[in-house]
């Protein structure tokens, strides 16, 4: 099993998966988005999964420093605005196979691990 983490390196619950899947052994393949961001077909497949909203952080600095909170943009448009800008995204993003999750979901993560 390999798993794909999405985030930045100074994000808090980035490293809590980081150090999740290490403790178990579990090799993780880690997309820093501060150096590169994530494609548009990789968001698209969150996005599928659990809508776009569910992929923005509204309690984020760069949320609020780009005055978003009043926007009115289409689900194609935030996700280019999501690719441009990574800090926008709720962190981390994990993929194992076709099972996806945003943010800690240590439960659904151990779920993981048993199959």
């Amino acid at each position: 099993m390999e798993v794909q983490i999405f985030g930045i390196k100074k994000n808090a619950d980035t490293r809590t998966a980081l150090r999740f899947f290490a403790e178990r052994r579990v090799k993780t393949h880690f997309v820093d988005l501060a150096e590169r961001t994530a494609s548009l077909g990789e968001l698209k497949r969150f996005a599928q999964r659990f809508g776009v909203s569910a992929l923005i952080d509204r309690e984020s600095k760069r949320y609020q420093e780009l005055g978003l909170a009043h926007s009115n943009y289409t689900d194609e448009r935030w996700l280019e605005k999501l690719s441009e800008e990574p800090l926008l995204l709720k962190m981390p993003l994990a993929r194992a196979a076709n099972r996806l999750t945003i943010g800690l979901a240590e439960t659904e993560w151990r779920s993981w691990l048993t199959m």
